[in-house]
């Protein structure tokens, strides 16, 4: 590879790409409250909020010392990370904590790239989060899911224009934001009818004696937090197209 090839992969990657217009971040936040609002297409999304979800729990263990056994990923949308380790303690709190608000954390982190018009970066780093999630998954399904996922990224990040790169990271990282709210809700509701006796809220209060409802509501509340910053960030050529701030 020669040098000036280096370099324009560089700046491809690296660049900033120009402001999307107001109508891209309009159309794709609608979308995405489409996609998380309505049943049908929501079964099929929450695949991407499950990946994130249970990649949260991983990077949670292995940041804390605990040791990965792997990711199982299944189709009905549910998932479980196996790590060994204390059964209580700080590490174990931690890696319960992660992945609810996994979603929403990924979420807020794209706005930021987005914000800085990072576009092609955060394709990328996409990808390769997707690379390392498949080396930890452990059954047919789950290898399928993130195969099928980093594929459509990749092929977005390498083949597609610069407007359906920016169609596709907006409305990713505004379907993170937003279907990292729906997934808290359906944890009370099943919890409140008896249905998730072992959910991460009820682990979380068996290993730090505070009650699981707090933990759900901290939960929520890390959701809705990083939607707000994050959509902030997402909407600001809106705001600033409106004339709204400077």
């Amino acid at each position: 590879m020669q040098l000036d090839e280096v370099t324009d992969i560089w700046d491809r990657l690296f660049g900033a790409q120009p402001d999307p217009p107001s109508w891209l971040v309009v159309v794709t936040a609608l979308l995405a409250l489409a996609v998380v609002a309505v049943r049908g297409p929501w079964r099929v999304a929450r695949n991407a909020v499950t990946i994130a979800h249970e990649g949260g729990h991983a990077l949670a263990a292995l940041l804390t010392g605990r040791r990965l056994r792997g990711v199982r990923l299944h189709s009905d949308t549910s998932g479980l990370t196996l790590s060994a380790g204390r059964p209580t303690g700080p590490g174990m709190a931690i890696t319960l904590f992660s992945g609810y608000v996994a979603p929403s954390l990924l979420g807020l982190g794209g706005a930021l790239l987005l914000g800085g018009n990072h576009i092609t970066l955060l394709l990328w780093v996409t990808v390769v989060l997707l690379l390392a999630m498949l080396m930890l998954i452990r059954n047919p399904y789950g290898v399928f899911s993130v195969v099928l996922t980093g594929a459509v990224v990749f092929a977005v990040s390498w083949f597609g224009s610069p407007q359906v790169q920016a169609i596709f990271a907006y409305l990713a990282v505004w379907f993170l934001l937003i279907g990292g709210v729906r997934p808290v809700g359906e944890l009370q509701t099943l919890r409140s009818r008896g249905r998730m006796p072992d959910s991460d809220a009820d682990q979380l209060a068996r290993v730090t004696h505070v009650p699981a409802l707090l933990w759900v509501t901290l939960f929520g509340a890390v959701a809705l937090v990083a939607l707000l910053v994050g959509g902030y960030l997402l909407a600001e050529p809106v705001i600033r197209a409106a004339g709204i701030a400077t």
